[in-house]
């Protein structure tokens, strides 16, 4: 997974053929900021076999535009699902976590890795949490 290491922000002009990402403004490192109003949340006691899913609600405290990019986990077994369209400051949205209990049992955590335009690549985003109990 060379792309969770991927830390370099991508490069791109604009019409004054500036880079974006050497861009010197002051208020680069906050233009763009995702925050969530909950960070862990927690299933308590599920059957293996069982999908479950959660919407966490996030905000964008930045000044600019949010796009989110890409949003992924550890395992294909907790899949995340965002919008696609630019969040506006101070604009909030939900993203959807599924995860599916199928050939797991006992403990359970996932953390799913947001990319954003934001300055630094992917940023630790919500946390699942399960106890998966065997039929």
């Amino acid at each position: 997974m060379a792309a969770c290491n991927n830390n370099q922000p991508a490069k791109s002009s604009n019409a004054a053929g500036q880079s974006s990402a050497t861009s010197n403004s002051a208020d680069a490192g906050k233009a763009t900021d995702l925050t969530f109003e909950e960070k862990v949340h927690n299933f308590g006691d599920i059957t293996q076999g069982e999908k479950v899913e959660y919407s966490f609600k996030f905000k964008n405290t930045g000044t600019r535009d949010l796009i989110i990019e890409d949003a992924i986990s550890s395992c294909g077994c907790t899949v995340p699902e965002w919008p696609k369209q630019p969040i506006k400051p101070g604009e909030s949205g939900f993203m959807k976590v599924i995860f599916d209990s199928h050939g797991k049992s006992g403990y359970t955590e996932k953390e799913i890795s947001i990319k954003t335009n934001r300055e630094g690549g992917y940023q630790v985003g919500p946390k699942i949490q399960c106890n998966i109990i065997t039929k």
